[in-house]
Formats: C-alpha cells, structure tokens, sequence
C-alpha cells in the first residue's frame, strides 16, 4: 500500500514528487493521455508534457495505444514501460530460500523456492545462497533498481537482523553481507520483516486492497502479523505476535519462553495434532504447501483426525486474533500462509473464538479472509518493496543507458 508523502518546498524535490504520482498514478490505472493525466493529477498539461518527456528518457514510460475518449482528435496514451526496470525480492523462512522479480508496474515473476534447512545452514551459508539467487536473477534482467529482503525476525532500518528466533540469528549484518558477495550498492539493498511485506502485498494487489486497517496473519513454522492502521504499516516488534503468551505454562517456544501463540497454531504444532511422525506429512522433502495440500485433500474426505485438529487450530488463533481484535479493531484478517488454503474450516471456530473473547465481536468483528496471494504473498512484497524507491523517486533511473552491476 502506497504511503502518502510529504509535498517538498525546493524545486527538485517539487520535480521528483510530480513525477513520482504520475508513475503511480499510471500504474494505478494502467495507459493514460495526457490530458487525462492532467485531470488525475492536478498538473498542467504543460508541466504533463515535460514530466512526460522526462519519464521517457529514464526508459520508464512509452508510448501506448491512442485514447478515443472525448472531443478532438484521439490522444497518445502513456504507459509504464514495466520491464526495463526491476525489482529482487528474496524471502529467507525457516525451511526454504526464494527469489522473486517485480517490474514497475507490480508485476511479479520468475520465482524461484528451494527448500532447505536454513536454520541448519547457519548465517554465512545462507548469505552465499542468496547471494547466488541475487546473482542468477540479474543475469535475467536489464537493470535491477533495487533488492529487498524478507526475513522472519526483527530487522533494523540499516538492514540488520536484531533478532530471528526461529532461524537463531541474532545482529546479523545482512544488508552488508550481500552487497559484499553481489556487488550490489548497499543503498539500494533494503531488509524487512516477512509479514510486513506480505501484508503490504495483500494491501496493494491482493485481498486487502481498498482497506485501511488490516491483520495479516502468516502461518508457517512461526506466526507473523502485518499490521495496517489508517493505511499505515504498524512496524517495529508489533508484528512478532507469534510470541504472544497466551498459555504461561504451555509449550516452550524457540524464543526460550512458553507458551507462546505459535506454539499452538504453528505448522508443527498442527501436523503433530493430526498425524503420527511416520505420517507423509512429516516429509522433511515436502515443502509447506505440499504439506498443506494433503490437510486439505484429507479434510475434503472428511478423515475425523483431520477435521478435529483443524477445529482445535481454528479456536487457536480465535484466541490470538480476539487480542489483536480488541487492539487495533481491524476490518478484515487476512490468513495467509499454510492457514489460507485452510480458512474453510478455520472461519467458524475462530469465529466462536472471537464471539467469547473479543468486544468487538459486539459489533460483528473483522471479516476472516484467506490470502488472495497464498504462498506467494512474502516473495511478491519483498520484490515490490525492492521496485518501490524507483515508484517514489525515479530519477533515481538513470537516464539514457542503464547502469548494470557486474556479477
């Protein structure tokens, strides 16, 4: 979800913002005239006309079909060029690595998943790994304006690591470490956390558009929220919700405390309530949703073991969400994750859940959604939020030539 920005007072700055709404302005409702780009944006279709040319010799615009629309003579529409431009997007979980490409206009593609033990592999070894995904996408691509990083954990603005429990990372440089194996500039390298992310993702393009205040849930190994209030991302710690203490004297958790939420409603936990060890399901070799794919061809057979674990899972996060519920009052709950292909059997308990625990359950609570994006969500967010300082700043896209970066 775009957040809205303050209007500069110098003339660059006046420059680089006007062009910066018509980039969004274009990718929000795809081919535009210029006269119409006027209308939208509150310019003069003078000052239209030379942001216009400008767009063009930084190779983000060019030339569409012709507007039919309206009086005189048909006009010249201008549209995003997407693909001169992109972005890296790279998602680091607990049992795989992955990389996405996102152009300009928020298309993602070219994704790539390798499942693996990354806690296992420890922090040098995964930095090689990503940075060989790094490395592999660019040769794909003209020029690549930006990377981003999604990790599950606590991360700082200069693109550290804090804290990952799950992955038993603690102030890892990561930014750093992948710039010195890319080569890559590390301004343009940014690090952020998974759910947040993927919550912008389902804000932008998935079952979150058009809502301001939103839970996004991702089910995995973890549980991490992204928040959205008044069309902001709540960040910081807020989205470590899967080390809510809910049951004092409960499981321990990696974080070395018990009874925390993902305890409970942790793909672990659930696999373990519905099938014994030797199970398929436990297959080390199959990535979560193949995992998720065979609970759900089970609990469309009706197996009771099933069926009876997914109830238990659902009043689970009943119980987290009536927290979340009563904190932030969202609209929508986005289940993301392993809990979307889910949400089926996990609406009604975890709305009876919320019935018996939250006040706002008084008002008819939020809407309990599964995630238009499923397990694409995190690599689709981190590739936009690697394209989006091109979308606020596009002179930062050089112009004439690209600048390429050697591998």
């Amino acid at each position: 979800m775009p957040q809205p920005f303050d209007r500069p007072t110098d003339r660059a700055g006046v420059r680089r913002a006007n062009l910066a709404l018509l980039v969004r302005l274009l990718r929000r409702h795809g081919g535009l005239s210029r006269a119409q780009l006027a209308t939208l944006s509150g310019l003069s279709k003078a000052t239209v006309s030379g942001l216009v040319a400008e767009l063009e010799v930084r190779e983000l615009v060019q030339a569409g079909g012709r507007h039919e629309g309206g009086q005189g003579r048909p006009g010249q529409l201008v549209e995003l060029r997407p693909r001169g431009n992109w972005g890296i997007g790279l998602e680091v979980a607990e049992d795989h690595l992955g990389s996405t490409l996102g152009d300009l206009a928020g298309t993602a593609t070219a994704r790539r998943r390798a499942t693996c033990d990354v806690r296992a592999l420890g922090p040098e070894r995964t930095l090689d790994e990503l940075a060989a995904l790094v490395l592999g996408a660019m040769s794909e691509v003209d020029q690549v304006a930006g990377i981003a990083v999604a990790v599950p954990g606590l991360v700082d603005p200069a693109g550290t690591v804090r804290l990952a429990p799950g992955l038993r990372w603690r102030d890892l440089a990561l930014a750093d470490g992948l710039a010195a194996r890319t080569g890559f500039p590390l301004e343009r390298i940014v690090v952020g956390n998974n759910a947040n992310l993927a919550a912008l993702a389902e804000a932008d393009s998935g079952a979150a558009r058009g809502c301001s205040d939103v839970v996004f849930l991702l089910g995995g190994l973890g549980v991490g929220a992204g928040l959205i209030t008044g069309g902001r991302l709540i960040g910081g710690a807020a989205g470590e919700v899967g080390h809510l203490s809910l049951e004092p004297t409960g499981r321990p958790c990696v974080c070395g405390r018990r009874g925390c939420w993902q305890t409970a409603v942790g793909i672990d936990a659930f696999l373990h309530s519905l099938a014994t060890p030797r199970d398929l399901v436990h297959d080390p070799s199959l990535d979560l949703a193949q995992r998720t794919a065979i609970v759900r061809q089970r609990a469309q057979q009706g197996d009771r073991r099933v069926l009876d674990a997914l109830t238990q899972l659902g009043a689970g996060l009943g119980h987290g969400i009536a927290v979340l519920a009563d904190l932030l009052d969202p609209r929508i709950v986005v289940l993301g994750g392993y809990f979307a292909p889910l949400r089926d059997w996990l609406a009604e308990p975890i709305r009876a859940e919320l019935a018996a625990r939250s006040v706002t359950a008084e008002t008819g609570g939020p809407r309990i959604v599964a995630s238009r994006l499923g397990f694409t969500a995190v690599g689709t967010g981190a590739a936009q939020a690697a394209i989006r300082p091109l979308l606020d700043d596009p002179t930062l896209a050089p112009a004439g030539a690209p600048v390429s970066v050697e591998a």
